[in-house]
């Protein structure tokens, strides 16, 4: 699979809409909703976890997540418009396409942000609602302007911020935290650097030339597929974590067991191969096996 083959896979250009529903599709696409399916899947799943939450509480927690990820998706975009305008694959994005101007995104940014921390504090509970203003400083403050244009761990460090969702979703079944949803988020802080590595591998050259220090551009991608392998194997340990503490049982046992082999199988084979197929296979598995592995815990929880 060449470049121009793996880029379509990640990102789709951009269809030919009328001025109101192009408006509409670009602040949507700030709140980068593609990330957040995955975001919002693993707060669902962690509530049911949890307990058994209504219905109503449900989709509350999920707006308000929503609108706090949203918020810092759009931040995000305004932060990073000079560089989105020099990469291919960012390009046509809503600010460096010139559809949405950056003074709107961020006012659009903090809005959401507002919006989310007053509907789960006065919804939910005011620990979901600190737990997820925290991930919005997280991603913003901690990965998008401090660590990504300083450091080649920017997405190690910064990832913690997409592993708070777990956290508010425990908080807002609960009102309270447990070793268990202290798990659950180092599931996927530790599943955060080779899914998103993997990516970079695809990516590296785009990246160099905005000169951010991602792995592959720092250390070379023989040095990233090395870490790959290394955090897919600290993952593997990771999520045992919640069957030995007694908190999940043989059902999701059997699957982590079974998705982790999984992925240190695709990960083994990036690190032999060194191809871009291998990158991008083991990009889109680290997809569904987030989902997959979050979906046996509610299966293991039920039975």
């Amino acid at each position: 699979m060449g470049a121009s083959q793996a880029k379509a896979v990640v990102a789709a250009p951009a269809r030919e809409l009328s001025p109101a529903r192009q408006l509409l599709a670009d602040y949507i696409a700030l709140t980068k909703p593609k990330v957040q399916s995955l975001l919002l899947l693993t707060t669902v799943t962690t509530m049911y976890v949890a307990g058994t939450p209504s219905p109503l509480l449900v989709v509350l927690t999920c707006i308000g997540g929503y609108l706090s990820a949203g918020g810092a998706g759009a931040v995000n975009h305004y932060w990073d418009r000079d560089i989105d305008a020099q990469m291919t694959r960012t390009a046509d994005r809503p600010i460096p396409s010139g559809r949405v101007s950056p003074a709107a995104a961020l006012r659009f940014g903090i809005l959401l942000v507002t919006a989310s921390v007053v509907l789960l504090g006065g919804a939910v509970n005011w620990l979901a609602a600190g737990l997820s203003f925290c991930g919005f400083v997280g991603y913003v403050g901690i990965y998008t302007i401090w660590l990504k244009r300083r450091t080649p761990q920017n997405i190690v460090i910064g990832g913690a911020a997409g592993a708070v969702p777990p956290l508010v979703g425990w908080a807002a079944v609960t009102g309270h935290l447990a070793w268990t949803a202290v798990f659950l988020f180092a599931i996927v802080f530790y599943w955060t650097p080779p899914h998103f590595w993997a990516l970079s591998l695809l990516m590296k050259d785009e990246y160099a030339k905005v000169n951010v220090p991602m792995l592959p551009v720092v250390r070379g991608e023989g040095e990233t597929r090395r870490q790959i392998l290394i955090y897919t194997f600290l993952l593997y340990a990771v999520t045992q974590l919640p069957f030995c503490a007694g908190k999940l049982g043989g059902v999701y046992l059997a699957c982590s067991m079974v998705l982790g082999g999984a992925f240190i199988y695709c990960s083994v084979r990036l690190y032999r191969l060194a191809t871009r197929r291998a990158a991008l296979q083991l990009y889109l598995f680290s997809l569904a096996y987030l989902a997959l592995l979050f979906g046996a815990m509610v299966l293991d929880a039920r039975l």
